[in-house]
């Protein structure tokens, strides 16, 4: 079973020794449609935009404008058209939660894979530069998924994670250990166990 979560920030618990701790915001979700492969057409509040498809989706499946976006996520049996319960987070004592990481832009080796770089000192020209790519006469090329200064971050990653607590009136979960993304980032989280 799915939901979709905010992520707030990370804290720490009082007591001692303190533990580190995530803390994810679930978001009010509408079932719309359920399916019969155990998911559901589920629609939530992302952003103010809107369109003639959007609220064509919100006229068939009589749900106010504010929820003006549509995601598929797993669902639990029996599950009806309506708002989406989270009551199940309150049982659960693991989670997988997927958001995307922070995204860093056009990086260069060092950031991005950890070369060392050169020398620091003595009139070298090498800084922080990744130095030769290529092979010798064979294959004369470079080959593919050579380490190489890009695009880093803003990549969908899966973390396992205790749940701590789950206060359901305000519906925020708090998990132990670090969650990626950054504040206000939004993702699945899914009950493992």
């Amino acid at each position: 079973m799915e939901f979709i979560v905010e992520k707030i920030g990370m804290s720490r618990t009082v007591d001692v020794p303190s533990v580190p701790v995530t803390l994810l915001k679930v978001v009010d979700a509408k079932v719309c449609e359920v399916r019969e492969d155990g998911k559901a057409l589920v629609a939530y509040n992302s952003s103010k935009k809107i369109n003639k498809a959007i609220e064509g989706q919100q006229t068939k499946y009589g749900i106010s404008k504010e929820f003006n976006k549509f995601m598929t996520i797993e669902v639990a049996e029996g599950t009806e058209a309506g708002d989406l319960d989270a009551a199940p987070l309150a049982e659960a004592a693991v989670v997988k939660t997927s958001l995307n990481t922070k995204g860093r832009g056009f990086q260069g080796g060092m950031k991005r894979h950890g070369f060392g770089g050169g020398p620091g000192s003595h009139g070298h020209r090498f800084g922080r530069r990744i130095g030769s790519i290529g092979n010798a006469e064979w294959p004369g090329r470079v080959q593919k998924g050579k380490k190489m200064p890009g695009q880093y971050g803003n990549t969908k990653v899966t973390v396992k994670n205790e749940v701590i607590s789950f206060d359901a009136e305000n519906g925020i979960l708090v998990l132990k250990g670090s969650v990626p993304g950054h504040n206000g980032a939004r993702g699945l989280v899914r009950i493992v166990k």
